[in-house]
């Protein structure tokens, strides 16, 4: 078997029917090397149909192309292409002949090309893509992720045909099952051995097994190997240990899978256990869009998100709300992330214009099985989720599709829990008068921070959503953390999982998932911020003559600005607040609210923002006026000092648990936050104001490979000689590439610019901005960061070719 990268070499341009070809068609936009995202690039505008929705772009069709050169050899094997996601709805055509398609952007799917190619010369490989009003976030367009090319003997293993289970873990073993489907598509009964080979971490030979199988024409049958690995050593979230299985036929190059040894359950008394032992998902909603990248999975940006998210506290993601990237599931499984699978946003009814529901009735079944195919062997897998915020799982025939979409996972892969997100007052909204009357009328409830939480407990939720949530085996609440101890006494054998939660009351909600056996943990919306949905956790001040006064925010705004971190992968102060919450963090944590809005009223607070704050010290310009300062801390009370003199106190917990939010007036120096519980210090942390800011750029590694998953990510900051981020300062930064890079994508973390991903020049943001660096060839990259008023930075990078 080969498996032949084909990411290099695409042309992209906008599509042309057969006459206006004739006239020779659109010009190409660009020569690009994938995973890519052509929607990206274009202009955004406040009239785009999407608005807010998709951050302000357009709807977008593109036309991707390349030669695919087929040698004579190739005749009489079977040739397919691997498509590991093409938003949207695309076409694949070899030689201008209608191979395949898919409607799911975010499947990985195969087509098969024998039938069309043309050996012993060049063939023309095309994939049209459309996208527009099909998301309810930015989804991107085009090519978003690897295409492979795999050559196979007639007789060969399926595509994703290789499933490793384990069986069970005893005292000195590992009872590990490898059942390998095989095809024959020969027109002679053929007779092969399947040889499996297991090799741990270090590449040693642990297990192995061999088998004859014979197999009729046009037969498809299963080998199912039981290996004993001795002294296994266990998967986990704090052991990620990967096993390598092999399989090969006869003397062909084996097709080769990793794999976790571990165990995993789930009942209402006991929670979720993983090899035995309890544990608590600390959870991250994410997209799947990668900031300046646009919606390209170039596997190094997949692998430093859920880097950072880990170091961040994180336990788990949640992919929402579509299946991730195989990159990303490597990186959770070598990082030892795990994840809670996701298929759907939607199934029979549109959320959008033209969503996925249109195609659903028709695709749901093989992109259910492309899902678990595909991922079953990822030990960071936990749960498959079968949709998100699904309108009709109030209904009786909703419910009808959700035992048919459940028992289809599990027909596939019964070795893990499946979940849903069901969001009750959306299985109720069209009962939603009678509702609001008996909870007092619509003042009252659009004045309670928990209405959410009171519709979705009420009985009409509970009786809504009782059958479709009777085929799960975790439930999934979206805002519903008032169910939580109600279905301990109303459903006894329910688990429940909070999957989506407003990130801000993460101090209220963390010791109700501690205090519920039933519950197993808690996914923030969001860990990372993301395109599209714009400003939904912006603060929103009197006076605002912009501000919309709609829940998304006015063009030019251009992430939801709601993640923990934000695109640049810079923590934001709720992400440290959710470290401490989780008993992650014993240091405190200082924010200080932007002080030029002190005092201005917030209207129509956002359940989705945090305070419009920043962890800095330094406010020139400031001097002598009123500031609020925050102060994180597991303590009762907090005092803050100036240069060693104590300039406020207050107690922690008035508003939220943890916090404490003290009133001082502005002088630069060094001030400390000291922590105390029943009046003994349990810890303290110092900000200082910067001086003379100075340009600073670093690389997060300055060797690289010729790879299409590569990058190489510069930090770009302003500060002090002591290394003390000057958070107001502000400059136009310009990068350049010579050499054996490209800059693929540059940003800061402002949710409200005009400025371009595919810009060499940004405005600093909070004192930062990030530049995003791309191979495209072998040898020595040199990187220059330029500023008026500052002195050039210059970096040097290597890049060695694969292998």
């Amino acid at each position: 078997m080969a498996r032949i990268p084909l990411n290099d070499e695409w042309t992209y341009r906008h599509p042309t029917g057969p006459f206006a070809s004739i006239a020779g068609g659109p010009e190409t936009l660009g020569t690009v090397r994938l995973p890519h995202d052509a929607l990206r690039d274009e202009v955004r505008s406040p009239d785009v149909p999407s608005k807010g929705a998709s951050a302000y772009h357009p709807a977008g069709a593109y036309t991707y192309e390349r030669t695919l050169d087929v040698p004579a050899e190739w005749e009489g094997r079977t040739v397919q292409l691997e498509v590991q996601g093409a938003f949207r709805r695309a076409q694949v055509l070899l030689n201008n002949e209608l191979a395949g398609i898919r409607a799911d952007g975010y499947a990985r799917f195969f087509v098969d090309l024998t039938p069309y190619l043309a050996y012993g010369t060049a063939n023309a490989l095309r994939i049209e893509v459309r996208s527009g009003e099909d998301s309810r976030w930015y989804s991107g367009a085009g090519l978003h992720r690897p295409v492979l090319l795999h050559v196979d003997q007639p007789v060969r293993v399926v595509t994703d045909g290789i499933a490793v289970v384990t069986e069970r873990v005893e005292q000195d073993q590992a009872v590990v099952s490898v059942a390998t489907s095989v095809v024959n598509d020969t027109r002679a009964t053929r007779t092969v051995r399947v040889k499996t080979t297991v090799t741990d971490a270090s590449g040693a030979q642990v297990e192995g097994d061999s088998t004859p199988l014979t197999l009729a024409p046009g037969e498809t049958s299963l080998v199912r190997q039981h290996l004993y690995i001795a002294d296994p050593a266990l998967w986990g979230p704090d052991s990620p240990t990967l096993y390598t299985a092999s399989v090969a036929l006869d003397d062909e190059p084996p097709v080769v899978t990793t794999f976790g040894i571990r165990t995993l359950t789930v009942d209402p008394r006991r929670g979720l256990r993983i090899n035995g032992e309890e544990v608590l998902l600390r959870g991250a909603c994410i997209h799947h869009d990668n900031g300046p990248l646009g919606a390209a999975g170039i596997g190094r940006a997949e692998e430093r998100r859920i880097e950072l998210l880990k170091e961040a506290g994180f336990n788990a993601i949640r992919a929402a709300h579509n299946p991730v990237s195989p990159a990303m599931l490597d990186a959770c499984d070598r990082v030892g992330m795990l994840v809670m699978d996701e298929a759907f946003d939607m199934w029979t009814r549109f959320k959008t214009p033209y969503d996925y529901a249109a195609d659903f009735p028709v695709w749901w079944e093989a992109d259910i099985e492309a899902l678990v195919t595909k991922d079953r062997n990822h030990p960071s897998v936990i749960m498959y989720s079968i949709g998100n915020e699904i309108v009709e799982t109030g209904t009786p025939h909703g419910a009808r599709w959700a035992r048919r979409l459940a028992e289809k996972v599990r027909s596939i892969d019964p070795t893990r829990p499946v979940t849903n997100g069901v969001n009750a007052l959306l299985a109720v909204i069209d009962e939603m008068p009678q509702i609001i009357e008996a909870l007092g009328g619509l003042n009252a409830l659009m004045a309670d921070e928990s209405a959410f939480a009171k519709v979705s407990s009420t009985e009409n939720a509970t009786v809504r959503i009782e059958e479709s949530s009777s085929v799960l085996d975790v439930l999934g609440l979206n805002y519903a953390e008032s169910r939580y101890a109600a279905d301990r006494e109303l459903f006894p054998h329910r688990v429940l999982v909070g999957s989506e939660t407003f990130g801000g009351e993460i101090g209220r909600l963390w010791p109700m998932v501690m205090a519920s056996p039933n519950v197993i943990g808690d996914f923030t919306w969001t860990g990372w911020d993301y395109l599209g949905e714009v400003g939904i956790g912006s603060t929103i001040y009197a006076g605002d003559d912009k501000a919309s006064g709609q829940l998304e925010r006015e063009f030019p705004y251009l992430t939801a600005w709601c993640g923990d971190i934000d695109i640049t992968g810079h923590r934001r102060p709720l992400s440290y607040y959710r470290e401490i919450v989780f008993g992650l963090r014993t240091e405190p944590y200082i924010a200080v609210l932007r002080p030029e809005f002190h005092g201005r009223e917030i209207v129509n607070p956002s359940m989705w923002a945090w305070s419009d704050s920043v962890s800095s010290w330094t406010w020139h310009g400031y001097e002598g006026k009123p500031v609020t300062v925050e102060v994180y801390a597991d303590a009762d009370t907090v005092s803050l000092e100036l240069d060693g003199t104590e300039i406020a106190r207050g107690a922690v917990g008035e508003r939220k648990p943890m916090l404490a939010v003290l009133e001082t007036t502005y002088q630069p120096g060094s001030l400390v936050a000291v922590a105390f519980r029943d009046g003994v210090e349990v810890g303290r942390t110092t900000l200082t104001t910067a001086s003379a800011p100075r340009l600073t750029a670093s690389v997060d590694r300055a060797e690289l490979s010729d790879s299409d998953d590569e990058l190489a990510y510069v930090a770009i900051e302003l500060r002090d000689a002591s290394g003390v981020l000057a958070a107001d300062s502000v400059a136009s930064v310009t990068v350049t590439v010579e050499g054996a890079a490209v800059l693929a994508g540059m940003c800061s973390a402002n949710p409200c610019t005009q400025e371009r991903f595919d810009a060499s020049t940004w405005t600093t943001f909070d004192g930062r901005a990030l530049a995003v660096l791309r191979p495209a060839g072998t040898g020595s990259a040199k990187v220059t960061v330029t500023a008026d008023g500052h002195e050039d930075v210059v970096l040097d990078l290597t890049v060695a070719s694969v292998g």
